[in-house]
């Protein structure tokens, strides 16, 4: 599933790169996957709409929708 989840998000990372963001994966335990937003995403007051209404479920729709999504600072 690792694999699954590292594609998707060099997937995902496309669309954050036009609006001058970025993320990094920080690392997966289970179904957690710990991401950092960084440039324009780093600092941002919709980081949190964008890690759950973009990234996680993306991920729940193509993978598992059990997966979760944390940002890590």
């Amino acid at each position: 599933m690792q694999e699954q989840i590292t594609a998707k998000l060099e997937e995902l990372r496309k669309l954050l790169q036009e609006d001058g963001g970025d993320l990094e994966l920080d690392r997966i335990e289970g179904k957690t996957i710990f991401l950092r937003l960084t440039g324009a995403c780093g600092h941002c007051p919709h980081a949190t709409a964008t890690l759950r209404n973009y990234i996680e479920h993306n991920l729940r729709l193509s993978i598992d929708p059990e997966l979760v999504v944390e940002r890590v600072k």
